[in-house]
């Protein structure tokens, strides 16, 4: 139909055939069950007599196949060739799983349209066109409904239709731009997942299947043979898209063992079970946003009493309040200066010193509070900036007294 042997035969990974040409590394053969590159997925790996294959693409209709080495057969010669299983079985899963995946989407978004598919060594990804926006909980229940897919058992089966008869049956998903090795001679490959009837029981049958879609890859016959399957996160690759990333086989029981490692350390920190971590998590960190409000409201009450325990001094005819606080972060003294009411003082001065010193300057008079801090730097070195109005500098080469003292 499209070429490829294997997509119609998948389990085949041993065959005999005769050698048509050979062009250096670049072999053809009269036969062929390896998958060549397309549609999101690699290329087969495996052998030919005794030598390694790198690559198989189509080139004109026909399969080429790339040695990582040059040939020691030639034309004439009948060769055994053996299909890399293992990788070959990761390729089968992986795309079947994509089905799924796709299945479960058309349960729970909205408008759902297909984008592309990638099969990589580490991780899956499948992109979607939707209106709905795929949130953690989405998430969720995405990869909730691809594993109950798996556990349920659904037959999975191929053949191929006249393209006419396929456009017009709405549950294939259906797209000519990313699946082009499915289509040949005014057919098409179309891959079902099946139903389950009304006592529970999985068919091949049309009515309600999981999944419809035209495909020209290799898959398992059964979901069960997917195995494990972890989704991973999801990002935005393109306007109007979301690109759900998956794993399947270690990968994903990888992800789903530190999944639960970072689960049951929640568990023991927060003293609550899985079930309920949400909601303590939730209201660790509200009792944790309540103790910062209440720091900063406190280091904003230290900071008004440090400057009204000071006189105003006069300096280029303007009103200076300069003092020091020691303990409170750069930025939070910032905020503080910020929300300082002091009325005395066209210009506020606060040094502040936890690793090293550093000032804050905020002016609503002449006084130019990023030109005070280029003065100070280039004085006692360190770096900082900001505008007239507020600026800030720290990293100074002296101690905070010799700042405060070259302020007041």
């Amino acid at each position: 139909m499209s070429g490829q042997r294997a997509a119609a035969e998948p389990y085949t990974t041993r065959f005999e055939t005769e050698v048509t040409a050979v062009d250096g590394k670049r072999v053809w053969l009269e036969t062929t069950y390896f998958y060549a590159e397309g549609g999101g997925q690699p290329a087969d790996r495996g052998r030919i007599g005794d030598v390694p294959v790198e690559d198989v693409q189509i080139v004109d209709g026909e399969h080429v196949h790339v040695l990582a080495d040059p040939a020691s057969f030639k034309a004439g010669h009948r060769v055994m060739c053996s299909i890399d299983w293992s990788f070959r079985m990761y390729c089968m899963r992986a795309h079947t799983a994509s089905h799924v995946l796709y299945g479960a989407g058309r349960r729970l978004l909205e408008d759902l349209g297909y984008g592309g598919f990638d099969i990589g060594e580490e991780k899956i990804r499948v992109d979607l066109e939707t209106t709905t926006e795929i949130d953690d909980d989405v998430l969720i229940e995405l990869d909730e409904l691809v594993n109950r897919a798996v556990w349920e058992s659904r037959p999975v089966s191929w053949e191929d239709v006249q393209v006419a008869d396929a456009r017009e049956r709405d549950e294939i998903a259906f797209n000519e731009a990313t699946e082009e090795g499915a289509f040949s001679r005014g057919q098409v490959r179309v891959v079902t997942i099946g139903s389950k009837d009304d006592n529970g029981r999985t068919t091949n049958g049309s009515s309600n299947p999981w999944d419809v879609a035209a495909c020209g890859g290799t898959h398992v016959r059964n979901t069960r043979e997917i195995g494990p399957v972890t989704v991973l996160d999801r990002s935005n690759p393109g306007e109007g898209l979301t690109r759900v990333e998956f794993a399947v086989g270690p990968r994903a029981i990888e992800r789903r063992a530190a999944e639960k490692r970072a689960a049951f350390a929640a568990k023991r920190t927060l003293g609550a079970d899985v079930t309920s971590i949400s909601d303590a998590l939730e209201e660790t960190v509200e009792r944790q946003d309540a103790l910062e409000a209440d720091t900063r409201a406190l280091e904003a009450e230290l900071v008004e009493r440090a400057l009204e325990a000071v006189d105003p001094v006069e300096r280029d005819g303007e009103t200076w309040l300069v003092t020091s606080v020691d303990g409170i972060e750069p930025d939070a003294l910032a905020d503080a200066v910020r929300g300082v009411t002091d009325s005395r003082a066209d210009v506020l001065a606060v040094v502040g010193e936890t690793d090293y010193p550093f000032v804050v300057i905020r002016s609503e008079g002449g006084a130019d509070a990023g030109a005070v801090v280029e003065d100070l730097t280039a004085e006692f070195g360190g770096g900082g900036g900001g505008s007239s109005s507020f600026a800030q500098a720290g990293g100074f080469d002296v101690a905070a007294e010799d700042v405060l003292e070259a302020l007041g």
